[in-house]
């Protein structure tokens, strides 16, 4: 990971025009793919809005896995596999510094997103970087997260639904994470406000709208 800048804005399923950053600042993780799965099935959706980066940028491909509300995932191993595929080919795009896998993971679908990560790892180079989003609850109390085959783990301080309430008093009382790939990195959003930011840590920018230089300097005042 020591070639991915410290700074990295995540560009989701919009478009998004980032020629204005400095490549030695910024990094861009971008939704890349969108996996879904019902039964033993994975119907995979590819980015459909357009991404300007300037040339030098260390970009990061992001595939998100979520489930059908119409039938219940097999979580098969015809199922890993195609998964693998997938993140391989995303890992094989122009320019791609890194891939991160994105998932929700309820206690009982753990030991398929464990095996997962550890068959991507393999299928992988070596020094390709790795990462995953991990709810701030795994990185707090509820660490499973902990000997995953990652570079890190980036503990997701926004849109924490039922745990919004525990982790804000965690960070009010500066409680470091428990779990430690999630030591070096966090992720933040534009329209949330954090009682405590870790310092020295990779920061990931999530926008609800597209960047802008101005959306960006706002976002940057707050880490300053």
């Amino acid at each position: 990971m020591s070639q991915v800048p410290q700074i990295v804005l995540w560009a989701w399923e919009q478009p998004e025009d980032l020629e204005f950053l400095d490549p030695a600042r910024f990094g861009v993780a971008y939704l890349a793919k969108t996996c879904l799965l019902e039964g033993d099935d994975v119907a995979v959706r590819p980015r459909l809005q357009p991404l300007k980066v300037p040339d030098g940028t260390v970009v990061i491909a992001v595939v998100r896995i979520q489930t059908s509300a119409k039938g219940k995932p097999d979580y098969s191993d015809v199922q890993a596999e195609k998964l693998v595929s997938v993140v391989t080919e995303a890992a094989r795009g122009r320019g791609i510094g890194g891939i991160q896998v994105e998932f929700d993971a309820t206690s009982s679908e753990r030991a398929f997103y464990r095996n997962l990560l550890i068959r991507i790892r393999s299928a992988l180079p070596p020094r390709e970087p790795l990462s995953i989003t991990a709810l701030a609850s795994w990185c707090y109390w509820d660490d499973w997260i902990s000997g995953l085959p990652i570079d890190e783990a980036i503990p997701m301080l926004f849109r924490m639904g039922v745990d919004s309430s525990s982790v804000r008093r965690s960070l009010e009382a500066k409680t470091e994470f428990k779990a430690a790939p999630a030591l070096h990195s966090i992720g933040i959003s534009t329209d949330e406000s954090l009682p405590w930011i870790p310092s020295g840590r990779r920061v990931y920018i999530f926008s609800p709208k597209p960047w802008t230089q101005e959306s960006l300097q706002k976002a940057l005042t707050v880490l300053m």
